[in-house]
């Protein structure tokens, strides 16, 4: 979906949103409240420029509008390829948006994604990844990595692959099986104004990705792992 006509449903209350160079930020009205809008569009490389362009607007939203809440929303076909970015050292910088997200959620502000078009790698873990909840439109796209490309770096044949991600979610594209993972709380249709409101609404801020993809059976040991690290013990495969 094309982030203006996504905007227009999100928001019927009316926004500020704008786009500079694959970049949205902006404000919205929701349930009565104004909310920051952070994000990108058109399948953005998430390079230096725009990894310091998020953050930087969420550092704003921390030092100007105490607690209020943060909408992500995420668009990118992941970490740019270019030699340049890697010789800058772009995995600090997309680390420092991930570390300028959690200092947002550990001042009082609510940090809800949505996936309305395109989330790979990198450039969704370090935002999708790091809100309280992640959401996804059903014709959005989110992976790790493409069959193909998996089966190259595997050495793994792609039948193989093709034959696995039938029944394992890890290795399959699609909002549908980062639902049964955990990764995604929820798939939103319908009235999207509606949902957003109601997951601004929701108290939680607790990680429950591990417990979410062991009740939906498309990740069984994440959460006995974590169990196990808190408490010391050691896990026993299934």
């Amino acid at each position: 979906m094309e982030w203006k006509q996504l905007a227009d449903n999100l928001f019927p209350a009316g926004h500020t949103i704008s786009e500079t160079d694959h970049f949205l930020s902006g404000s919205a009205e929701v349930d009565g409240h104004t909310i920051a809008v952070i994000g990108t569009t058109n399948h953005a490389p998430i390079g230096i420029e725009i990894a310091l362009a998020q953050a930087q607007a969420v550092l704003n939203v921390v030092r100007e509008h105490p607690q209020r809440a943060i909408l992500l929303l995420v668009d990118t076909q992941g970490q740019r390829l270019r030699h340049r970015d890697e010789m800058l050292g772009i995995n600090s910088y997309m680390a420092h948006l991930g570390k300028c997200i959690e200092l947002a959620r550990r001042s009082g502000h609510k940090v809800v994604a949505l996936v309305y078009d395109q989330a790979l790698s990198g450039g969704f873990i370090t935002s999708g990844m790091m809100a309280d909840a992640c959401y996804a439109l059903p014709e959005s796209t989110i992976r790790v990595m493409g069959l193909p490309a998996m089966a190259r770096i595997t050495k793994v044949p792609l039948e193989r692959l093709t034959e696995l991600a039938k029944d394992n979610p890890v290795f399959a594209p699609g909002p549908d099986n980062y639902l049964r993972m955990g990764g995604i709380e929820a798939i939103w249709e319908g009235d999207l104004a509606t949902r957003l409101a109601d997951a601004l609404r929701d108290p939680n801020c607790i990680d429950q990705r591990a417990a979410l993809g062991l009740a939906r059976g498309g990740r069984k040991l994440s959460q006995a792992v974590v169990e196990a690290v808190r408490s010391g013990t050691h896990v026993r495969p299934a």
